[in-house]
């Protein structure tokens, strides 16, 4: 009689309990579980590009409370996703991007996803309330840092190794935009402004405001008016007895940015107190060259990592299109050793006098006829 009252006790007591227990032990894992799907799920979700309201937009920038930085297209504001995700949203003017136009560059730029070019996390196209939202740089922009110190150059703010890594970094983010996509992506802004540093220094590509895709197939673009900013915008770009628009012209915007990245300063600085070296580009050729052919003694006194920097940023500057290396063969260069390369031929400005260069970067008068091919 015990024993079956023992047994009465355990069914219909205890058990019921215990079973309980252990069905809320298994809903709390499932529900744990779900919770870690859901959240990575809006992880994932918050880095794909989103379309917001104008209102979210007010609420991810705190009503607009901290400007990061202000240009031609409008002003950045520092965001803040749900789930603590630092963003940069970048309002643009009324003439910045216009309807369907804007909307097929966002869902283009939106399938971008390499490590040198800032993510598109994004946008919002309400009325003629337009922005971009992008992945938040922490260390800004890079012309912090190369034009921090006048004369300085930038070796001395990064390590040599750090300062050819960022040009590598640049290089394989314009080499992604050119051959890694769908659509064949032409920047047509490479400069100082628009390359973003992150929290460890890691180059990234930003400010797509003037890109153009075109099929991968085309070596030949056609544009109705100028793009870019002078002193890194292609001849090409301003008549077409330079050569034709191409993929080229943002190797030439990247081959002047490398100049400034060596130079320590902008190309053309009026402020220097030697008119030789105003126009750093013909200035360093000119050593470089007497160095080599002329068994010069004066002493450059750069680095083999930044006379490496600047033969690679003259081949990229040549005037004639048709003879810069492709961006492809610019990696090349820039991961070999300094024996292997050799000067190239004069650039363009590199005989012509300093006023003659200036007329050059300051005339920004558009042919509008049809580009001729490149040879």
């Amino acid at each position: 009689m015990c024993i079956a009252a023992k047994m009465i006790t355990v069914r219909f007591i205890l058990l019921p309990p215990t079973i309980l227990v252990f069905l809320a032990y298994l809903l709390f894992r499932s529900k744990n579980s779900t919770d870690e799907v859901e959240k990575f799920l809006q992880k994932q979700q918050s880095l794909m590009p989103t379309r917001y309201a104008y209102t979210d937009i007010i609420r991810i920038t705190g009503n607009f409370r901290q400007k990061l930085g202000q240009g031609g297209f409008g002003s950045v504001f520092k965001g803040v996703l749900p789930g603590g995700i630092l963003v940069a949203v970048k309002m643009l003017g009324n003439s910045s991007c216009n309807g369907d136009e804007f909307i097929n560059e966002v869902a283009t730029l939106g399938t971008i996803h390499h490590f040198n070019v800032v993510r598109l996390v994004g946008f919002c196209a309400e009325g003629s309330k337009r922005a971009l939202i992008y992945e938040y740089m922490l260390n800004g922009s890079l012309d912090k840092y190369i034009f921090t110190n006048g004369n300085k150059s930038c070796s001395h703010i990064f390590t040599l190794e750090k300062l050819n890594e960022i040009a590598l970094g640049i290089a394989h983010g314009i080499e992604y935009l050119h051959r890694g996509c769908d659509m064949q992506i032409l920047h047509f802004d490479i400069k100082p402004n628009n390359i973003l540093l992150d929290m460890n220094f890691n180059p990234k590509l930003s400010d797509f405001g003037l890109a153009k895709l075109y099929p991968r197939e085309r070596s030949l673009v056609t544009i109705s008016a100028a793009r870019g900013t002078i002193g890194y915008m292609a001849p090409e770009l301003v008549s077409r007895s330079f050569g034709a628009i191409s993929h080229k012209s943002d190797v030439y915007s990247f081959g002047m940015l490398l100049m400034e990245m060596v130079g320590g300063r902008r190309n053309a600085d009026p402020h220097i107190d030697r008119l030789s070296r105003v126009y750093y580009p013909s200035w360093i050729y000119d050593k470089l060259v007497e160095q080599q052919h002329y068994h010069s003694n004066e002493n450059l006194d750069i680095t083999e990592v930044e006379k490496k920097l600047s033969l690679v940023a003259l081949w990229c500057i040549q005037i004639n299109s048709s003879h810069r290396p492709d961006i492809s063969r610019v990696i090349e260069m820039l991961e070999s050793d300094l024996d292997s390369l050799r000067i190239p031929t004069s650039p363009f400005f590199a005989s012509d006098s300093l006023a003659d260069v200036a007329e050059i970067e300051i005339d920004c008068s558009y042919d509008s006829d049809l580009v001729s091919e490149l040879e």
